[in-house]
C-alpha cells in the first residue's frame, strides 16, 4: 500500500465531517417533514360520547385556527375511544405508543383512566396533556412530570362554589354525585368551604355511573325538604337527573346549585326552559366580556351550529397548550426536557380568561365563575353572575 501523505488525510477527515453535517441536516430536514402525531383517546361511545365529541370539536376548532400545524410542522390526530373503560384506555394508549410512535397523547374523559394509564405514560415518558378528567390526585399524590391537566380539578371547581352557595341560594343542602373518584372529591371540595360558611347538609347521596333512573333519589330530595341541591353528574346521567327533577316539578321549590356539567349547554338542549334559573360553578361561561371567547363562540356556530359548551373549551384550550408549546421548542420534540419546560411556563388568553400552568402541579390555575341558565341569543346557555376569583389547586 503506498503512502497517504497529511493532505489526504485532511481532505478524507473534512469529507467525513461534511458527510456527517449532511446526515445531520437531512434527518433534520426528514423529522421536519414528519407530521407531529398526536394521540387523542377520549371516549366515543358509551354514556360520555358527546362529551368526547365536544372535546374533539373543540381540538379541531383551534388547529384550524393556526392552519394544523406549529413550530414548522404538520400536525396530525390519531384518535381512539376510550370507551368510558380505564382498561380499554390503557390498551388505546400502548397502541397509539407502540405502534402509532405519537409524539403526545392528549384527551382523557375519566379520572379512572387518567390513573390507569398513569404510570405507562411516566415510565414512557409520554408528555400527556389531560383535557377533562379532574380528580385531584392527577396533579397532587399521582403527578408526574411528564401530565399536564389543562382542565381543572374537582377541588379547584368545587370548593369556591361551597361559601357562595351558602350565602347565596340556601344553608340547606342535598349533596348528590356520581359514586366514582370526581363526585367524591367535588362534593368533599364544596362541603369544605360550605361548612364553613354555615352551610348544613341534609343528605348526602352518590349514584352509579349510568343510572337511568333518578326517580328514588328525587324522593328522597322531597322527603328532606331542602332549600338547594348541590349535584355532580355528566353525560347522560345529568340529562336524566335534569329531566326529573323538573318532570317532578321540584324545580319550582328547591334551588339548583350544581357543578358546571350539570347545566352544561348539551343537558339544556335536552331539557329545555325548565332549566332555566339553575346556578352552576364552572371555568366557563358563554356570556364571558373578553375576545377570545366571543371569536372562539364565533368560530364553533359557524363550523358546528349550536352553541358550545366547556367541553369544547376544554379541546379548544388543550390544543392551545400544545400548540403554544410545540411553537416555543420550534416543532422539536426531540428534546423532552425543552418540550416539558415548555409545558410548564405555558400561558393562554382563553375563552374562559387568563390561564396559566402551574409548573409546581402541573395544574391549569384560572377564574372560577358562578353561573345561571338563561336564554342568551336564542339559545338555552349559562350567563355570568359572579367571577369567584382566580383559583389555584393546592397541590396537596
Amino acid at each position: 500500500m503506498g503512502k497517504v501523505n497529511r493532505r489526504q488525510v485532511v481532505k478524507a477527515g473534512l469529507g467525513l465531517i461534511g458527510l456527517a453535517a449532511s446526515s445531520k441536516f437531512s434527518f433534520a430536514v426528514a423529522q421536519r417533514e414528519e407530521p407531529l402525531r398526536i394521540g387523542v383517546v377520549l371516549s366515543y361511545s358509551g354514556p360520555y360520547a358527546r362529551l368526547g365529541q365536544e372535546i374533539t370539536r373543540g381540538m379541531e376548532l383551534y388547529l384550524e385556527r393556526v392552519g394544523a400545524q406549529a413550530g414548522g410542522r404538520r400536525i396530525q390526530l390519531l384518535k381512539e375511544d376510550e370507551e368510558a373503560d380505564p382498561a380499554v384506555a390503557l390498551r388505546k394508549v400502548r397502541k397509539l405508543v407502540e405502534q402509532d410512535r405519537v409524539d403526545l397523547l392528549a384527551g382523557i374523559i375519566l379520572s379512572s383512566s387518567a390513573y390507569a394509564i398513569r404510570d405507562y405514560v411516566h415510565e414512557k415518558q409520554i408528555p400527556l396533556i389531560i383535557a377533562n378528567a379532574a380528580a385531584n390526585g392527577i396533579t397532587r399524590e399521582r403527578r408526574s412530570p411528564y401530565i399536564f391537566r389543562t382542565s381543572i380539578s374537582a377541588w379547584q371547581q368545587h370548593y369556591p362554589m361551597g361559601a357562595w352557595v351558602a350565602k347565596n341560594a340556601g344553608k340547606k343542602v342535598f349533596l348528590l354525585a356520581l359514586d366514582y373518584a370526581f363526585g367524591k372529591e367535588a362534593t368533599a371540595a364544596f362541603k369544605e368551604s360550605f361548612l364553613q360558611a354555615g352551610g348544613e347538609v341534609v343528605a348526602e347521596v352518590y349514584s352509579p355511573l349510568g343510572s337511568t333512573d333518578y326517580s328514588a333519589v328525587i324522593s328522597r330530595i322531597a322527603a328532606a325538604r331542602p332549600e338547594a341541591v348541590h349535584a355532580v353528574l355528566s353525560g347522560s346521567d345529568a340529562v336524566i337527573f335534569m329531566r326529573q327533577f323538573t318532570q317532578f316539578g321540584l324545580n319550582r321549590t328547591v334551588q339548583l346549585a350544581v357543578s358546571g356539567e350539570v347545566t352544561d349547554e348539551n343537558v339544556l338542549e335536552a331539557i329545555g326552559d325548565a332549566a332555566l334559573g339553575a346556578k352552576s360553578g364552572d371555568h366557563w361561561v358563554y356570556t364571558l366580556n373578553n375576545t377570545a371567547n366571543k371569536e372562539f363562540i364565533q368560530a364553533y356556530r359557524k363550523k358546528y351550529g349550536g352553541v358550545p359548551n366547556h367541553f369544547a373549551v376544554r379541546g379548544y384550550d388543550a390544543m392551545q397548550f400544545i400548540v403554544n408549546a410545540l411553537q416555543d421548542v420550534q416543532g422539536d420534540v426531540s428534546n423532552k426536557r425543552k418540550l416539558l419546560e415548555a409545558f410548564k411556563s405555558a400561558k393562554i388568553i382563553s375563552p374562559r380568561g387568563f390561564v396559566q400552568m402551574d409548573p409546581e402541579t402541573n395544574n391549569a390555575t384560572q377564574h372560577v365563575y358562578a353561573r345561571e341558565v338563561a336564554r342568551v341569543d336564542g339559545f338555552l346557555t349559562n350567563k355570568l353572575i359572579a367571577d369567584l376569583g382566580v383559583i389555584r389547586d393546592p397541590g396537596k
